[in-house]
């Protein structure tokens, strides 16, 4: 169990996105901190067109102009929430920095990324211990190959995902403080 402290220096933001390689823990951790936060929780796998789930039920990796369709009707939609309920919570893979910053762009307004950290030795155990509607666990080193860590200058907080998903959503949203000034409906 990890004990080291969350990285905390971020600007405040009412969308939080899960965010990190397949098998990280993204929805897991979403969905467990959407429900802390008593805030809508939207997966990004549910906004995949068909066309992007079969090619990575094929094994094919996706490319950007497959991504950014898929990155825009999830940022909007994230944005909507967040514009009813004060709050929206995302699980994203976000793995690029321009994944990152156009998810921003087209929400039009800060998000709050919390990036689960995990070595690909770990990745891999949880992966092939896991069934997925569609994500081949061949793809998992492409994810690591696509992965642009997040930048100290980036609005981030970086979590390791050895601790259990409770813990995580936990430690996580006691560093979210700055949502208590956000009106959020119930």
């Amino acid at each position: 169990m990890s004990t080291a402290p969350l990285q905390r220096q971020f600007e405040p933001a009412r969308i939080i996105i899960a965010m990190g390689v397949s098998s990280s823990g993204k929805s897991a951790v979403g969905a467990a901190l959407g429900r802390r936060l008593h805030a809508p929780f939207l997966d990004g796998d549910g906004y995949h067109p068909p066309a992007n789930k079969e090619k990575m039920r094929s094994g094919i990796p996706l490319t950007d102009d497959d991504r950014w369709p898929w990155l825009e009707t999830l940022a909007k939609a994230l944005a909507e929430a967040a514009e009813q309920k004060g709050v929206a919570v995302g699980a994203c893979s976000s793995l690029k920095r321009a994944y990152r910053e156009y998810l921003t762009e087209k929400a039009g307004e800060p998000i709050l990324f919390v990036f689960l950290d995990g070595d690909i030795e770990t990745i891999r155990k949880r992966i092939e211990a896991r069934r997925h509607e569609f994500m081949n666990p061949a793809l998992l080193d492409s994810q690591f190959a696509t992965l642009e860590r997040p930048g100290e200058d980036e609005n981030v907080l970086v979590v390791d995902v050895s601790d259990p998903v409770e813990t995580i959503a936990s430690k996580v949203a006691k560093e979210l403080g700055h949502l208590k000034v956000f009106k959020r409906g119930q």
